[in-house]
């Protein structure tokens, strides 16, 4: 068999302007992802180490490191990982930030949630356990990023199924989170500067207005009115009405057990 990959660039050619991605049917019949670059492409898993190795019999090094780490913290062990092991946890991190922003550009939101969760989760392990605090930086860096990108990932889910207040709530909980980052870096001063927060901000509003008006919403708009005008014999009858139509709603959400 020829190892020339001529034949499977043929017709996808290089877009320096666009990120250009695929899904395609592996031989092994597992789906790969599938990403051109200049001078050539690169093939991922879309489940596991997007290179399909198994460091340590586990489905990445992280989690090699992960179990490490309870293992000796179970008998009272300190742990704590040197700068050769950050820089094999950045390699790795950097794979599933390929597959991610391959996913984004195929609408694959389910994989982006999952792997910039996952990527969030390996910031929070470096931070904990890196010897270095250059190395704890180096990672904890791109939170902002990542939560931008987890947080769009779930909340165009959300969208996607007509829910804008989960979507709110979402994204509230990324404006909150990058916020948290800025404040653990004494940088709360310049939330202006953070590209990450102002996309959120601006998306936020663009949600807020797009949002359609249930007759909750149109209840609380008639709330914040009545409040104004101080009639509060009339907005207590609106607080209860919106009570009851909550609890109605939430005696009708299937239950999840």
């Amino acid at each position: 068999m020829s190892k020339d990959i001529t034949s499977i660039l043929a017709g996808w050619d290089f877009d320096p302007d666009d990120v250009q991605v695929r899904i395609v049917a592996g031989d092994d019949g597992d789906e790969k992802i599938q990403m051109r670059v200049d001078l050539g492409l690169i093939q991922m898993e879309i489940s596991g180490r997007p290179d399909g190795t198994r460091p340590g019999g586990q489905e990445s090094l992280l989690d090699e490191f992960e179990e490490k780490a309870r293992a000796e913290e179970a008998v009272g062990e300190d742990f704590a990982i040197e700068s050769a092991t950050c820089a094999a946890l950045m390699r790795e991190g950097v794979q599933y930030y390929h597959r991610y922003l391959a996913a984004f550009h195929l609408q694959r939101y389910d994989l982006v949630a999952r792997d910039t969760a996952r990527n969030l989760r390996l910031f929070a392990f470096v931070v904990r356990y890196a010897k270095r605090q250059k190395d704890k930086v180096q990672f904890d860096q791109y939170r902002p990023y990542v939560t931008m990108m987890n947080i769009r990932a779930r909340a165009l889910q959300a969208l996607a199924r007509e829910d804008h207040r989960k979507a709110l709530a979402l994204i509230d909980e990324g404006i909150a989170g990058i916020r948290q980052f800025l404040r653990d870096y004494d940088q709360a001063d310049r939330e202006a500067e953070c590209g990450e927060l102002g996309f959120l901000l601006r998306w936020r509003r663009d949600v807020e207005s797009e949002r359609p008006n249930g007759p909750i919403e149109r209840l609380e708009q008639q709330l914040e009115l009545a409040v104004a005008r101080e009639a509060f014999e009339e907005a207590a009858r609106l607080r209860d009405q919106i009570r009851r139509l909550r609890a109605s709603e939430a005696a009708s959400e299937p239950n999840p057990s």
